[in-house]
């Protein structure tokens, strides 16, 4: 009977468990490992940064509720990996990192990169293990699988030792596939819920970046349209009902949060995202539905926890409310207050479109960019005011097609996440908004991108600055003592493109941008438009998200 590295065993207990993609960097001790697993049919990209191809496999355990795979090296790769790890565990996405390792013999005699790393990684993660044989590789990896998909998800790290990885066994018994359980609110904690629901005069419903992952759209629509109560999604919760709904009250957000009676929490977190609640109506009554227990009432009392898989539970909820939450919701005082709330912030935002002064503001290159995108686009935001802005502007009709920094709120996730949404997303145009300092995090992974041929969209929003920037004549006057915001003036971004085999346009106007949106929508390879805007100079940080009041 041949014989199987442990390397080989490793691929096929991936295999095993569904696994159709690997984002990684190899090197020592883990080159066996990516020619192991490509060899069983398994996709590999090799990327240019751990990092960048931890929150790859980030993002990739988001769009697909299986966990995303991470390969590095030992030590400084697994350092570097960890960034996507805690990513993953904060926003509770499924994630496995596999690290190399150094020969279990040499531990603690100063072996090359020898590093604690199962120690490292696990207060960062649901499960951080090391197979003692080549054997128990398939067990190792079904638990880690296991963890990182059941319940609230989360991340998972196996360490692999070279002589694991390089040794060899005749036989290896596989593990199964794992399988989560999910499960059903308490009915009586529901019936309490319709109660409430019953009575609202202002009802509410938040819907965050949970929904989305947990696949709830259908339940949530029905919810929506059987209670007709206004929503308010989140910016990764957008198109879990459609943008375009009449019951979306996105253009009224805070007078929504504040004026709701009830507000029933759909997979949303309390956190700095929704102002840790203290936007809420003081009174206001909170049902809030989520599949961890521990999550319930953090920052505000609750009214009712639900706790179970999110689609089984909205339908536990629609199919026990008798109807709209008042006969005729147009004529609700509650949803006209905010349709002509909405309806003036909206005229508001036009008006911010229509500037056709150069330098550009955000919103004219959004508005710009925005009418020429396609209905089903992906778009992955990232970078403080590019971001912030965008959730404002972007409409989605679809789930799962806006990714940010989510709730972890790290940069440098936009190549990684673009790489991983227009793997997964293959029929549809994966457009990448990235603001000029994110988009340093990971510029070189442009080059992973054009050698995996994937066509993706990268619009640089170039204010040459963190936050705000400085124009020519201002970086020459303050050239001795620069502002720590300050970035080089328009640096020429899209020569990297050019570099690396790909197309790049440099844009100062609406027309060129429209016209370089067109042109890289037209093309099946890689595009990189350098919009250059207005720098803003030194001005206050100040963002909505920054009020706790």
């Amino acid at each position: 009977m041949a014989s199987l590295t442990g390397a080989q065993v490793l691929a096929q207990a991936l295999k095993q468990q569904g696994v159709q993609v690997v984002f990684g960097i190899v090197g020592i001790p883990v080159v066996e490992i990516a020619d192991a697993i490509q060899a069983e049919g398994i996709k590999f990209i090799g990327f240019r940064n751990e990092q960048s191809c931890s929150y790859a496999a980030s993002a990739w355990g988001y769009l697909t509720q299986q966990p995303g795979v991470c390969l590095a090296v030992s030590g400084p790769g697994v350092v570097h990996a960890l960034a996507g790890i805690v990513h993953s565990q904060v926003n509770t996405w499924p994630m496995v990192l596999i690290g190399g390792a150094c020969e279990t013999l040499l531990e603690g005699a100063g072996a090359f990169q020898e590093f604690r790393q199962v120690e490292m990684c696990r207060p960062y993660t649901k499960y951080s293990a090391r197979p003692a044989s080549i054997g128990l590789i398939p067990t190792v990896v079904e638990r880690a699988f296991t963890a990182a998909a059941a319940g609230r998800p989360g991340a998972s790290y196996i360490d692999l030792p070279a002589d694991i990885i390089q040794g060899q066994v005749s036989q290896v018994e596989s593990a199964p596939s794992f399988a989560p359980a999910v499960g059903m609110a308490d009915p009586a904690a529901v019936a309490r819920a319709v109660e409430l629901l019953a009575a609202a005069k202002s009802p509410l419903l938040v819907v965050g970046k949970g929904a989305a992952y947990a696949r709830a759209e259908e339940q949530i629509r029905a919810l929506v349209d059987k209670y007709q109560a206004p929503f308010l999604p989140t910016p990764m919760g957008k198109g879990v009902v459609p943008d375009d709904h009449p019951r979306n009250v996105s253009s009224a957000r805070s007078a929504a949060l504040a004026s709701a009676d009830v507000i029933v929490l759909l997979g949303a977190r309390v956190n700095w995202l929704l102002h840790f609640g203290r936007r809420f109506s003081p009174t206001a009554k909170l049902i809030q539905i989520d599949v961890c227990p521990e999550e319930m009432g953090v920052n505000v009392p609750l009214a009712v926890g639900l706790v179970g898989h999110l689609p089984l539970v909205v339908q536990q909820l629609t199919d026990a409310l008798a109807g709209p939450f008042m006969a005729d919701p147009e004529e609700s005082e509650f949803v006209r207050g905010l349709v002509a709330h909405g309806r003036k912030n909206a005229e508001r935002q036009n008006e911010r479109y229509l500037n056709d002064e150069l330098p550009m503001t955000y919103y004219r290159a959004f508005a710009e960019i925005k009418q020429r995108l396609p209905a089903d686009v992906v778009l992955v935001s990232e970078g403080a005011n590019t971001m912030d802005i965008a959730r404002t502007v972007f409409d989605f009709q679809l789930p799962r097609r806006r990714l940010d920094c989510a709730t972890f709120a790290n940069m440098g996730v936009g190549m990684g996440y673009a790489i991983a949404a227009q793997e997964y997303y293959v029929g549809s145009r994966v457009v990448a908004i990235v603001g000029d300092s994110a988009f340093g995090f990971s510029a070189m992974e442009l080059e992973t991108a054009v050698r995996a041929r994937l066509p993706l969209i990268i619009v640089v929003i170039n204010n040459s600055g963190i936050y705000f920037g400085l124009d020519q004549d201002q970086y020459e006057e303050r050239r001795d003592v620069l502002p720590s915001t300050a970035l080089t003036p328009e640096v020429r971004y899209e020569l990297i493109a050019e570099a690396v085999g790909a197309k790049g346009y440099l844009v100062r106007t609406p027309e060129e941008l429209g016209s370089a949106v067109d042109t890289a929508l037209k093309s099946d390879g890689l595009s990189l438009i350098n919009c250059l805007i207005r720098p803003g100079g030194q001005q206050k940080l100040e963002f909505n998200w920054m009020a706790t009041k």
